[in-house]
């Protein structure tokens, strides 16, 4: 299976953290005072527990697995798929269902498609085996859209409790006025949780939200084409049909001529 491992994401994160660490660095105070154990407590402990608070600790613990893979995203080229497919199409509709077993390597290009024409292949009626597809295909998106939610909660969250941080700061920093030794610790506090809660959000939180839901709607592609292949196959079509539809579904650049 042809694909690109898609490092933009973690390439621009990396990047825009490397500009502010120089601006930092290149700055006339010692960079080691923007790190503040309380400020770091209070931004992520409270924006990860607010966020837990919103929905739950598993779906909040799985997010973090779909972020792991958002940031190292394996993308399967549309027009590929749409080869792939029309390709398994042919082969079923000259050698049989049973034909199919003998080019492994296709079928085993996504285990979405392995899955769809292993139904088919059993014997399952492709009516079922495209109401199981479907249902997949919803529980996948779902688990996406679950995911893109609690991202764009935490950067909702985090902000917040910079500002909270913020105010503590400030009330302890007002409160010791006539102890100039105290200012200083409470205004880092006031500041530096600002500061952390920006950088999370903006920095962190909206880009992988963005890039998941952008990967979202390409898998959702991907996964229709071959729903439309394993349905056809089952239906035993003309693969030129199968091309129709698929080209139905693919912006006119990534169009296929299979057959022309």
């Amino acid at each position: 299976m042809k694909t690109i491992t898609d490092i933009s994401t973690i390439f621009g994160i990396f990047v825009a953290f490397g500009f502010v660490a120089f601006a930092i660095y290149m700055g006339q105070s010692d960079p080691s005072s923007f790190l503040d154990i309380k400020s770091i407590f209070i931004v992520i402990g409270g924006t990860f527990f607010l966020t837990v608070a919103c929905f739950s600790v598993k779906e909040v613990i799985k997010s973090l697995g779909l972020i792991f893979k958002t940031i190292f995203y394996t993308a399967e080229n549309p027009k590929n798929a749409a080869i792939a497919g029309i390709e398994l199409a042919e082969i079923a509709r000259r050698k049989g269902l049973l034909g199919l077993q003998k080019h492994e390597d296709v079928m085993n290009r996504n285990p979405f498609l392995r899955k769809g024409l292993g139904l088919v292949v059993d014997g399952i009626p492709f009516e079922d085996a495209e109401r199981i597809l479907i249902n997949e295909i919803n529980s996948i998106l779902e688990r996406h859209r679950t995911g893109v939610a609690i991202l764009k909660k935490a950067a909702e969250i985090s902000p917040a409790m910079g500002l909270i941080g913020t105010l503590i700061g400030l009330v302890q920093m007002l409160a010791n006025l006539s102890d100039p030794s105290s200012i200083g610790p409470a205004m880092a506090v006031a500041l530096l949780t600002t500061f952390y809660g920006a950088v999370l959000a903006y920095m962190v939180f909206i880009p992988i939200a963005t890039k998941l839901e952008r990967n979202t709607t390409r898998e959702s592609l991907i996964l229709k084409i071959y729903l439309n292949t394993v349905v056809s196959v089952g239906r035993k079509e003309n693969p030129r049909r199968l091309e129709m539809l698929i080209n139905a579904l693919l912006p006119p650049a990534k169009r296929v001529k299979y057959f022309s």
